[in-house]
């Protein structure tokens, strides 16, 4: 085997490799014997026809399938041969049998980062003192209030803040219907934001069976892809205007949520305990985020660019995967690919780098995966999902997602690591 090594650019190699004739020519016969006996031609009998009538009917195909299988065969021993650190699978450019029998192909791969590890430990991050407002307290139990309420028509009136609307609407584009912004029977509750609050502004003062065309612009930032960054007019008719019923504020109230609660202190110290709670979880997302931006901020180097394509694609997969659960495809929604590509490239390029130096972090540590750690991570599926553990890692297996997962519960391992090696500050909070 004879392998050459080309740099195209920082991370990026050209191996060009060439297979002696022994070796191609050998897999080529061996694959035309496999095909003689497996193969039925008209006018000779199984097994009996000539290599010439076989390269004749079936050459391109098989050349093809041999090429694949020498590559498949010889690549990681060219790369051991060149010495490359390869970090993706190899972009194979060109390959060919020449004429003397021997087989060339040539393959770009991008290789690792070699890079030395700055200050990681010790890092100062400021995290606010957690509190719950009464005000917070208040806002939950209103929340509960409505939502156990019962609604009951509101007669004549226009419809006010709170009010549960069913209404009917199209929306147009310069015009034209969009397929996606359509309803019939469907509810607003106005003043939740949940349908965006300019549009259920625009419901406000509506009476039962009238008609409004509000003309929208939707921000960029719009949560719904499918009218971020449009100017959509509606075209809008009120079927019905419902009130909510709601109950006393009481120990009743409490008693109606189930056995948990016997009187509305003790609703209140739950609802209280839930949102600490849920405050922690998420301040622990902030503090990794914050000491993670802090960390890559001294860690500054090139990253393979085909690692880097390959993680947009996986957060374009992503929002396709999130919008297909809408019944929306990227182009229904107006999103371009080249767009994204474009929009994801910083925050991907961040994710590779992060990779890249947690997995030095680990070795430089010795931070490593025990049966122990798996396990847990096996029985928090199984608790969060309400599955059995063997369940979880029967779905893992099948999927071929084993990998993945171990390498995710590494990545919390170490990141566990540096934050416990962090300095971090309790400043005060807003609430507290």
């Amino acid at each position: 085997m004879e392998v050459k090594v080309e740099e195209v650019s920082g991370l990026t190699r050209r191996i060009e490799v060439i297979l002696p004739r022994e070796v191609a020519g050998k897999e080529m016969e061996a694959a035309y014997d496999r095909l003689k006996k497996e193969v039925n031609l008209k006018g000779f009998r199984k097994g009996k026809a000539p290599r010439q009538v076989l390269e004749k009917n079936y050459g391109p195909k098989l050349e093809y399938e041999v090429a694949d299988k020498l590559i498949q065969d010889t690549y990681f021993d060219a790369l051991e041969k060149a010495a490359l650190d390869a970090v993706v699978h190899p972009e194979i450019r060109e390959h060919r049998f020449e004429s003397d029998g021997s087989f060339f192909y040539q393959a770009e791969v991008d290789i690792r980062p070699q890079f030395e590890l700055g200050v990681y430990q010790g890092i100062e991050v400021e995290q606010p003192e957690l509190a719950v407002s009464e005000a917070e307290i208040e806002a939950e139990l209103e929340a509960i209030r409505r939502r156990l309420a019962p609604l009951k028509s509101a007669e004549d009136r226009p419809v006010a803040d709170g009010d549960v609307v069913v209404i009917d609407f199209k929306g147009f584009e310069q015009g034209k219907p969009m397929k996606q912004v359509a309803g019939e029977d469907f509810t607003v509750e106005v003043g939740s934001g949940q349908h965006g609050k300019e549009f259920e502004e625009k419901l406000l003062g509506l009476r039962k069976g009238e008609e409004a065309n509000p003309e929208i612009d939707f921000p960029a930032a719009f949560p719904n892809p499918v009218l971020a960054g449009k100017k959509v007019e509606f075209k809008i008719k009120v079927k019905d205007v419902q009130e909510r019923v709601l109950p006393a504020l009481d120990d009743e109230l409490a008693k109606d949520l189930g056995d948990k609660f016997k009187s509305l202190a003790e609703l209140r110290e739950h609802i209280r305990n839930e949102r600490l709670h849920r405050k922690q979880e998420g301040q622990r997302g902030d503090l990794v985020d914050r000491l993670m931006k802090q960390i890559l901020e001294k860690h500054q180097f090139e990253v393979p660019p085909r690692l880097v394509a390959h993680e947009i694609e996986s957060m374009i997969k992503e929002l396709e995967t999130n919008l297909e659960r809408q019944g929306v495809s990227l182009e229904a929604a107006g999103i371009s690919r080249d767009g994204l590509i474009e929009k994801y490239k910083e925050a991907a390029e961040r994710r590779v780098r992060g990779d890249f130096v947690l997995k030095k972090i680990a070795e430089q540590e010795k931070i490593t995966l025990s049966d122990e750690d798996i396990e847990k991570g096996f029985q928090r599926i199984a608790d969060q999902y309400r599955m059995q553990v063997e369940e979880v890692k029967t779905y893992f297996r099948s999927r071929n997602e084993l990998l993945p997962f171990m390498h995710e519960l590494l990545s919390e391992k170490i990141i566990d690591f540096l934050v416990n090696a962090a300095t971090i500050k309790t400043v005060p909070g807003e609430n507290a």
